[in-house]
């Protein structure tokens, strides 16, 4: 049908719901390999393209925007959009829709096993029996630390971070935390960040990923926690300044780290973050359980559908793009 819109997707989703219903309404065309698209092929294939369906791996920016001048819609499967150049695609006239809530329970399970790991140094001691020091039983040999009674910093107290508040006080851990204000109802004490870091045993990153977090965490945050602290990051990568994170683990000014996220991910076997001690990281899987995905897909679908139907999405990043129409939007 020639008045059928069409849809770029730049990964194959998972589950067979989500692109069955925007394949009812919309040409679609799916990258299938399991790399992202090489900038190029991005921009060609999106080029003849109505909306597009992109992953955080894809940079959307204006370059791209204006090689693809019938793109009305950006729907991105994941709940942060760092990867899209938002004031670019307003200007335009591009509506971006992102996946906030459905991930925030797996994410928040991640968050806790990677600080229930560090805590115990479980990967230590998996390594232990595998490569055969695991040795006869003895009383000073891989301790970790008490869960139980420890205090929890949450810096960023929005969906992800209240919830791992939640998993901590079921811990019976005291909980704190930092933000821009006082959160109605959150379990937990609001703190300056300086007073957090000093107090905590356990840290816990949530904070989006902008200009003003961009290497929040540099070498002087790290010299104001304790120095048996451990640090999760579970937010971006980018919140982190990794050389003063291995510095900081190297020199034992906190004690242990666990992190999801990474700059650039995936990371290079050879970067010097790796020789840290004390280190965990694990390849952004703070998503990927089967329910999660394929709920963060659905919602996409929705998204991209209600921005090409020329209706207001759920969950619109850019509600200033619709004061922007274009040709693209008539």
């Amino acid at each position: 049908m020639a008045d059928r819109p069409r849809v770029f997707v730049s990964r194959a989703l998972p589950g067979s719901e989500p692109l069955e219903r925007l394949s009812a309404v919309a040409d679609v065309d799916v990258w299938e390999p399991h790399d992202p698209p090489p900038a190029g092929e991005l921009a060609a294939r999106a080029a003849p393209c109505d909306g597009m369906l992109s992953m955080l791996t894809e940079s959307v920016d204006g370059p791209l925007l204006d090689r693809c001048p019938g793109l009305r819609v950006v729907s991105n499967l994941a709940v942060g959009y760092d990867n899209i150049d938002i004031p670019a695609a307003t200007e335009r006239g591009v509506l971006v829709t992102n996946t906030p809530g459905v991930l925030t329970e797996a994410t928040a399970d991640l968050a806790f096993a990677l600080l229930l790991s560090a805590a115990r140094r479980l990967s230590e001691g998996e390594r232990a029996v595998r490569d055969g020091t695991w040795g006869p039983w003895h009383p000073t040999w891989l301790l970790g630390r008490d869960i139980s009674g420890a205090t929890l910093g949450i810096v960023g107290p929005g969906r992800i971070g209240r919830a791992v508040a939640e998993r901590g006080s079921g811990f019976g851990m005291r909980v704190i935390y930092h933000g821009r204000s006082e959160v109605a109802n959150f379990p937990g004490e609001l703190m300056t960040l300086d007073a957090l870091l000093a107090t905590s045993d356990f840290v816990s990153v949530h904070v989006p990923l902008n200009a003003e977090t961009e290497g929040m965490f540099d070498a002087a945050v790290f010299a104001r926690m304790q120095p048996h602290a451990v640090f999760v990051n579970t937010a971006r990568g980018g919140v982190v300044d990794q050389p003063a994170l291995a510095a900081a683990l190297h020199e034992g000014r906190i004690g242990a780290a666990a992190l999801d996220v990474t700059t650039p991910e995936p990371l290079p076997t050879d970067d010097p973050l790796l020789d840290a001690p004390n280190l965990m990281v694990v390849p952004h899987v703070g998503s990927a359980t089967e329910r999660t995905r394929e709920r963060m897909a659905s919602l996409a679908v929705d998204g991209l559908l209600a921005g090409l139907a020329g209706e207001r999405p759920e969950h619109l990043v850019n509600p200033d793009a619709l004061d922007h129409p274009g040709e693209r939007r008539r």
